[in-house]
């Protein structure tokens, strides 16, 4: 399934931070092939050809290169559930965990990590590059070695950042509250309703009173299932009964996430309600969340959204889609009891969403 590298090895009689790396494939790990004139993903173990930088690290470095490597967007839930349990399973030998990963889809592997990672009390950042570590402008290099940095980081024993976060372009965002946003500049990604956890600079400064809290007693859990009959409906003028019906006559749909206008709003006509109305009635649940980056669903402020309240539409507050359509799958494969799916659904598991 993988193999492992070890890079910036412990010493005997020395006793340092230790950082597992999976790699998963993306952009950051490619290379220039001048005889096929083409990029191809390059062999980890020449990785410190390419960042000799790590040689001067005061931790230890492991990687974990997974056999078969992915296009981000070929990312599926199973692949997700193989990363949660590559983690369990090196809990206890390493202090914290880098992921790898192409940007594309990264920001919904890092918001279905954290449901799946109950009770994470260790860093596991994401983090990629828009530019192949074999191109002499890439990001590649700053973004991989500051987010081990980030990941290695301690006070007092404790790591600084106990939670799925992504690292890009000196940002350190909460990992289910990030969505990429760029895609020919370096920023790719924002968090626009949730405060950054840290900025590189000179010296890396976090910003505390937004981290997860350290949690001395917590212990890791790892489910091991999500549940693929979701979809997610983005509105637009000039949706008609049709696309509607067929979306909510898809044999086995259990969710779907609503992508409404502004705070929330969607229109009123009597078709469009019945539809979602019937859809709820047979078991269905449906979150609403909102086109806009920045914000929240706020139902009932106004009388476009007070009708999907009345209906038992669910409200998403400020997740993003991203947070909302993989807490959506974890849920439906994880919480048998409807009613508790419902509540949990509307208040934060870990801190993807604000109440």
């Amino acid at each position: 399934m993988y193999r492992t590298i070890h890079i910036n090895p412990i010493l005997p009689g020395q006793s340092r931070s230790s950082v597992l790396v999976i790699y998963t494939g993306g952009t950051l790990g490619m290379v220039y092939d001048r005889q096929n004139d083409q990029l191809v993903p390059f062999d980890f173990e020449q990785i410190l050809d390419r960042v000799p930088e790590i040689r001067r690290l005061d931790f230890e470095v492991t990687v974990i290169v997974l056999s078969e490597l992915i296009d981000s967007s070929n990312m599926k839930p199973g692949n997700w559930i193989h990363l949660a349990r590559i983690i369990r399973d090196n809990y206890e030998a390493y202090d914290s965990f880098v992921i790898l990963h192409g940007t594309d889809t990264m920001a919904y592997t890092a918001s279905a990590l954290s449901f799946l990672l109950e009770g994470l009390n260790k860093p596991v950042i994401l983090t990629g590059a828009q530019l192949p570590i074999g191109v002499a402008r890439s990001d590649a290099r700053e973004n991989f070695i500051t987010a081990m940095e980030i990941a290695a980081a301690q006070e007092n024993g404790r790591p600084l950042v106990p939670e799925v976060c992504i690292y890009f372009n000196s940002m350190l965002l909460r990992g289910n509250r990030a969505k990429k946003k760029e895609s020919v500049h370096f920023n790719a990604f924002h968090s626009e309703n949730y405060p950054h956890l840290a900025m590189a600079g000179v010296n890396i400064e976090y910003n505390t009173p937004f981290i997860h809290p350290y949690v001395p007693e917590s212990k890791l859990t790892v489910y091991e299932e999500m549940d693929t009959h979701v979809v997610v409906l983005p509105l637009f003028p000039g949706i008609n009964h049709q696309i509607i019906s067929a979306i909510l006559g898809i044999p086995g749909l259990k969710g779907l996430v609503l992508e409404s206008y502004g705070s929330g709003n969607a229109p009123t006509e009597t078709w469009f309600l019945n539809a979602l109305g019937s859809a709820i009635q047979r078991g269905m649940v449906i979150f609403n969340v909102s086109q806009c980056d920045g914000g929240r669903v706020t139902q009932g402020r106004y009388h476009t959204s007070k009708a999907l309240d009345q209906i038992g539409v669910l409200s998403g507050s400020d997740s993003t889609v991203e947070a909302a359509i993989t807490k959506l799958m974890f849920l439906l494969a994880n919480e048998p009891d409807q009613d508790r799916l419902k509540k949990r659904l509307v208040t934060p598991i870990c801190g993807e969403m604000s109440l």
